[in-house]
């Protein structure tokens, strides 16, 4: 009986090392297309005025930068729209000082006193569009820094008119922690990684990305407004598919962005990684069951476990721990310009290890943490639990 069971686990894993291999090889074909494509972008002419939304809660490492790299934009015409909905929000003092500092620059910072739903993220959104005095928008998180020629690559897509949307890969910048360095190696070398997959696989995105969404007011107002999705959890995702659906195209444009990550304790890491997880699963749900042929490092030491460390199976490890680098590597660095990359890449096998346990994890319950808030999440959409 054991005979058997080892038999049929060794059968198991080496199917599973053969499907992460093929996606690992199919990650890198993706890469090196996206590469070729971004090498021959040029920025569009038309520079139409933009107002830029940035809806807050609480504050972020290195938050006061971040919003300075928006003042900073080589473009001739903008404004920074800034959103709370609470006056006594941390976020504020850095939003204040930032008006002093720029005095010139159109920035405003509105109070959202109402809630519309339980995503209290796009609330403020609504509320902030009120104000906006420009048709050209974009939406990006309150920790997110950029480029001085960020508005301008951005943008430059939305010339076409069969461009709907344009969303941004992004690198995170670990802090001091085993927590944050995990996350970080986490958007490097696996979730940015699975973007340009999907992109490739599904000839084009059908979502957006929280690190930058620019869009036209006008198809905003076509789907229904921010108002249609405020209980969804995955607003940017919501809003890319929604845009999608018209028959506009979603871009993914060469721009890479920045995001200063928390020293995450693991609990709070843990947490973290599970509302993503549950949120994917619920929006992309059969994406995300097909993850489980893609934990490469996984399915190989159950394979070397199972046979009792057989040549073939310390090949197959071997053969996936290789190409699981030449993704992180490939993505990470040549991609995202992540230098933190090949200094962690020691640690890609706990995260990998992790992102199991994580993804079992996300498939037994329905509850997320957002902001020290707890939510039920079913079907989308957002239910808050009391305290």
């Amino acid at each position: 009986m054991m005979h058997f069971i080892f038999r049929n686990l060794q059968i198991v894993a080496a199917l599973g090392i053969v499907s992460s291999s093929l996606y690992y090889l199919l990650c890198l074909w993706s890469a090196a297309r996206f590469l070729r494509e971004r090498n021959g972008v040029h920025p569009s002419a038309a520079l139409p005025p933009i107002s830029i939304l940035k809806p807050l809660k609480g504050t972020d490492p290195e938050i006061y930068e971040s919003f300075r790299s928006h003042c900073l934009q080589e473009y001739p015409e903008y404004e920074i729209i800034f959103g709370v909905n609470d006056p006594n929000d941390p976020a504020v003092e850095s939003v204040k000082r930032l008006q002093h500092e720029f005095p010139d620059r159109r920035i405003h910072l509105v109070v959202s006193t109402k809630i519309l739903g339980a995503n209290v993220k796009v609330s403020n959104l609504a509320q902030m569009l009120e104000v906006a005095r420009y048709d050209h928008l974009i939406v990006n998180d309150g920790d997110i820094r950029v480029a001085p020629d960020y508005l301008q690559r951005v943008t430059a897509p939305l010339a076409d008119s069969k461009v709907g949307m344009v969303t941004c890969l992004y690198r995170g910048v670990a802090g001091a922690t085993l927590g944050s360095r995990l996350e970080a190696l986490g958007i490097s070398t696996d979730f940015c990684a699975s973007v340009l997959a999907a992109r490739q696989l599904e000839g084009g995105i059908r979502f957006g990305l929280g690190s930058t969404l620019a869009f036209r007011r006008a198809e905003l107002e076509e789907i229904g407004g921010f108002s249609s999705f405020v209980d969804y959890l995955a607003d940017d995702y919501e809003l890319g598919k929604r845009i999608a659906g018209l028959g506009l195209a979603v871009e993914l444009s060469e721009v890479v962005v920045e995001t200063y990550l928390p020293a995450y304790r693991l609990r709070d890491f843990f947490a973290h990684q599970l509302r993503w997880a549950r949120g994917v699963r619920d929006a992309r749900s059969r994406g995300y069951f097909g993850l489980v042929f893609t934990f490469g490092l996984a399915w190989a030491l159950l394979a070397v476990a199972a046979s009792g460390g057989a040549l073939w199976a310390c090949g197959g490890l071997l053969f996936t721990l290789l190409l699981r680098l030449a993704v992180a590597l490939t993505v990470g660095w040549n991609i995202l310009g992540d230098r933190q990359v090949l200094k962690y890449a020691w640690l890609i096998p706990l995260r990998d290890l992790v992102a199991v346990v994580v993804w079992i994890a996300s498939l037994g319950g329905h509850i997320v943490t957002w902001r020290g808030d707890r939510f039920r999440l079913e079907n989308g959409k957002l239910t808050r639990i009391p305290p």
